[in-house]
């Protein structure tokens, strides 16, 4: 069992209470009413300050996010975002999770190996990002889905995140923070209409500011690694 007071800096606990607090405003002042909005966005901070550590738990509160988020996506027919979520980012988070339970950190499990992928997994990752983009593009439009371009650049960027994370490379975060500014976009369009999503796009705006962390994070956990492991010390 991990004790916050011990495993997480006083940054990150500052990070995550700040965070916590942004989106319980934004509730409280544009919707009062969607709960499930609510916690589905206290599910994916939590798992956002724990996937910086490198810790599979967050791993497993990505998949809570992304079973809810599925939810309110449809409730404003962001099939794109819903299917990306339901049918990708949910499944990859549960073999992202497993990858992740084995490849600790020197037997430690609140600690993942981190990887590095080479040049030519990283071309073939774009390849199936294009082809996964392509496929998604003509089944939004079969869908009528709203926003579809802005939708369709999040499948793009969604694929990328979770196969780094997958994979578990620090390019993960960035990946995801990418995912989050569209994010923002999306949801910002949708407060034209419904001012209740005004809160999702604060979410996803914690949820940047978490993922840009979460990368120098991991970069920071790389060479630590690398740094004991060079020095015979695993």
């Amino acid at each position: 069992m991990v004790r916050a007071k011990n495993y997480f800096s006083s940054f990150e606990i500052a990070l995550w209470c700040s965070s916590v607090a942004l989106i319980a405003g934004s509730f409280l002042i544009f919707d009062k009413e969607n709960y499930l909005t609510l916690f589905a966005s206290f599910a994916g901070v939590t798992s956002l300050i724990f996937n910086a550590k490198g810790n599979p738990f967050g791993q497993f509160l990505m998949i809570v996010f992304s079973l809810l988020y599925g939810i309110i996506s449809f409730s404003f027919r962001y099939y794109g975002e819903m299917l990306t979520y339901l049918g990708m980012t949910m499944p990859m988070a549960v073999f992202a999770l497993i990858s992740w339970l084995k490849n600790p950190y020197n037997g430690n499990r609140a600690e993942v190996k981190v990887n590095a992928i080479g040049g030519k997994e990283a071309a073939l990752m774009w390849m199936g990002t294009a082809a996964v983009t392509g496929v998604f593009y003509f089944v939004l439009e079969y869908f009528d889905t709203a926003n579809i371009v802005p939708s369709t650049i999040s499948v793009t960027t969604s694929f990328a995140a979770v196969y780094l994370t997958f994979r578990r490379s620090p390019y993960f975060a960035l990946a995801y923070a990418a995912n989050d500014i569209v994010l923002i976009l999306l949801w910002s369009l949708a407060s034209i209409s419904d001012s209740r999503y005004v809160s999702v796009s604060v979410c996803f705006a914690a949820f940047l500011a978490n993922d840009i962390y979460g990368y120098f994070s991991w970069e920071k956990m790389k060479n630590r690694q690398s740094a004991l492991t060079a020095g015979g010390k695993v």
